[in-house]
């Protein structure tokens, strides 16, 4: 990897500024406080966002509400360009982010950002949630966190060292069989409850085929006896059939009988009613023929009729004539009372304009009183005469309705004349028809004794019904019973066959489950016994191995910065151990040069041995140093140039307030600080 650019746009103290970096050494120069951490703040916070515990707001400029970081660098043979941004709302968080590779853009989230810079990396995936460790401890760590670890207690160094040199694997391992273990043993408690009664289980299958064959022998016979009581019902329903079918002959003669009775008793009846009607027909008979009918008769009286109804158009003619008078008298009377009344209230004539006077109109007005006067007099007359002819048109009308009353008695009488030979007719075939009805009678009676007698030999078989009825009965219970009792049996053997196949299932599962029992127990046999103690001692081997290489790359890189009387070697626990003469010096009583060379030939013997580890990861050729030589002596910074001169890295970034190391670098950058502002010189 090689860092080409970054632009800060209110990062920290900058407002904007952009820095280029070369290949090679590079050493960021200027007073304390003068912005030189804030650019790998800015390198670290556009790889990987903000971290775990880290607040915006100590990235973003006060008194802004946005800012962001833009970076170039090159990895793999691709040019990348990533861009983050920060915004200020209740809190600061990131914003946007992208990242563009050989010219390619993508605008994507913030996580997806990260795992794609891991890939570009190609740091491997367990390290993606473990705070950026590789690039903590291979690329740029802060010396005062360096120290911080050599400070820690032994078993947080340990667990931080394990995950840096990635075999906090081995760990999980056996974390992760512990729980395997844990979960095996309880799968083999439940296992073992429920193989525990796969004996009993197989005794009681035993127990349960002999039952069945038992209840399949006995259905056999209770089939036999369901089929004996089946006929025989049958033989006892065939003979109560026979019997109901006599039973039947005796209803319907007893139908026959009551039928019979009731047509006799309806003949009867039917020669009574004419023998009644009879005596009628010949009283009225007698009346019609004392009668005297004349035709000539009926005649004049419709002459007599013709000649009245000839009178009443003239009647009614006068009457209309009348009537049309008097209309026109009471029409002339009303004209004469509106004109009366139009002249008394007139004071000026409407044809000649003149005054009409008082007197003038009382001559008209008498004049109108006197021709209404007469008009009334006309018209009582009128009326008068209008009623006259009104009454003789009434009794007109009663003459000729009287004289109509007796053309329709000679009429009746003419009828009941003509229907005398039909009354004698029907009374001769009333006398014939008594007669068959009396012979009919006879008959009827003579069959009615045959079916009296038919009916008392039916009668015997009353009795016999009853007795086969619940002979019948009893053979129907037995059938019932025996049907019961096949049905219970087959009932039973399904029962029986269904938990017999139950059983079977069961215990075929319970061996399944035995046969799995045996293997989850050969697995934690194995698991305990070879592959736990295996992990165990190759993640000892790896750790020893691990501690050798470290110790013996920590005792150079110590040695190129202190002088020879100091022998620094590593514990088990990865602690440095300082020693002079033969004794052992405690970290906190060494001089602050000597606690920065502990703790710079620390970190650097950690890079080496990680990149050594991880040989494919692609950060190995870039270092930064942030002040790696505070409290440095004269004599260790001169020693430095060896130091750097050891790194063989391909781009290498130092940030230091020593103007001597100028002097051991390929490139200077100078930053100064001006009312709160940091800027590139």
């Amino acid at each position: 990897m090689q860092l080409k650019k970054i632009t800060l746009d209110n990062i920290r103290s900058y407002v904007h500024e952009e820095v280029e970096f070369s290949k090679g050494s590079t050493l960021l120069s200027g007073d304390i406080g003068c912005g030189k951490t804030s650019i790998l703040l800015g390198i670290e916070f556009a790889l990987f966002g903000l971290q775990p515990g880290q607040r915006g707001m100590s990235l973003l400029r006060n008194g802004t509400t946005e800012g962001g970081v833009k970076m170039e660098f090159e990895v793999g043979g691709k040019e990348v360009l990533i861009e983050r941004t920060l915004k200020k709302t209740k809190t600061v968080a990131q914003d946007v982010c992208s990242i563009t590779i050989d010219g390619i853009k993508s605008d994507i989230s913030v996580t997806e950002l990260k795992s794609k810079i891991l890939d570009l990396l190609n740091y491997p995936k367990e390290f993606s949630k473990k705070q950026n460790l590789l690039y903590k401890f291979t690329v740029y760590t802060p010396q005062e966190e360096m120290k911080q670890i050599i400070l820690q207690d032994a078993d947080t160094r340990i667990n931080t060292l394990r995950h840096v040199f990635g075999i906090d694997k081995y760990k999980k391992i056996l974390e992760n069989i512990s729980i395997v273990n844990s979960k095996i043993r309880e799968e083999k408690r439940m296992k073992e409850g429920m193989t525990h009664n796969l004996g009993q289980d197989k005794t009681n299958l035993l127990v349960k085929e002999i039952d069945l064959e038992t209840k399949k022998s006995n259905l056999l016979s209770v089939e036999k006896d369901f089929f004996l009581a089946k006929e025989e019902r049958k033989k006892r329903q065939g003979e109560k059939e026979e019997i109901e079918e006599k039973i039947k002959i005796k209803i319907q003669t007893e139908r026959e009988i009551e039928k019979t009775k009731l047509v006799i008793s309806t003949k009867r009846d039917a020669i009574m009613n004419n023998s009644r009607i009879v005596p009628r027909l010949r009283e009225e008979l007698e009346k019609v023929r004392q009668q005297e009918f004349d035709e000539s008769k009926i005649k004049e009286l419709e002459n007599q009729i013709g000649m009245k109804k000839s009178q009443k158009p003239d009647l009614d003619e006068t009457q209309i004539k009348i009537t049309s008078q008097i209309n026109s008298l009471v029409l002339q009377n009303q004209e004469s009372e509106t004109l009366k009344g139009n002249i008394q209230r007139i004071d000026m004539c409407p044809t000649c304009l003149q005054n009409v006077g008082p007197v003038y109109k009382g001559n008209i007005v008498n004049k109108f009183e006197s021709s209404i006067s007469e008009n009334a007099k006309k018209i009582e007359a009128l009326s008068i005469e209008k009623r006259i002819f009104s009454e003789k048109k009434m009794d007109l009308d009663m003459e000729i309705f009287q004289l109509e009353k007796k053309i329709a008695d000679l009429k009746l009488l003419r009828i009941k004349l003509q229907g005398a030979e039909e009354k004698e007719a029907r009374i001769f075939e009333i006398e014939k028809s008594n007669a068959l009805l009396e012979r009919d009678i006879k008959i009827l009676e003579e069959n009615l004794a045959v079916l009296k007698q038919s009916l008392f030999e039916l009668s015997r078989f009353d009795a016999l019904f009853e007795a086969k009825q619940s002979s019948l009965k009893e053979a129907l219970n037995q059938e019932k019973f025996a049907e019961i009792r096949v049905a219970e049996l087959k009932r039973e053997i399904e029962v029986f066959s269904k938990q017999i196949e139950e059983l079977k299932e069961s215990i075929q599962k319970i061996e399944e489950i035995k046969s799995k029992l045996n293997y989850i127990t050969g697995l934690e046999n194995w698991l305990s016994t070879k592959f736990i103690p295996a992990i165990s001692m190759v993640e000892k081997n790896v750790m020893v191995t691990l501690k050798g290489e470290f110790s013996r790359v920590f005792s150079e890189w110590f040695n190129m910065l202190v002088s020879e009387s100091f022998n620094v070697r590593l514990r088990d626990d990865f602690t440095p151990i300082i020693e002079q003469q033969d004794y052992e010096l405690d970290y906190s009583y060494l001089s602050g040069g000597e606690r920065t060379a502990v703790a710079l030939a620390y970190r650097l013997a950690l890079n080496q041995v990680i990149n050594s580890l991880l040989s494919k990861i692609k950060t190995k050729d870039f270092v930064i140093l942030d002040e790696p030589t505070d409290g440095f002596s004269e004599q260790q910074l001169d020693k430095m140039r060896e130091v750097l001169d050891q790194l063989e890295v391909n781009q290498l970034i130092i940030v230091s307030h020593e103007q001597k190391i100028e002097g051991f670098v390929e490139n200077v950058i100078r930053f100064k600080k001006e009312n709160q502002t940091s800027k590139r010189i």
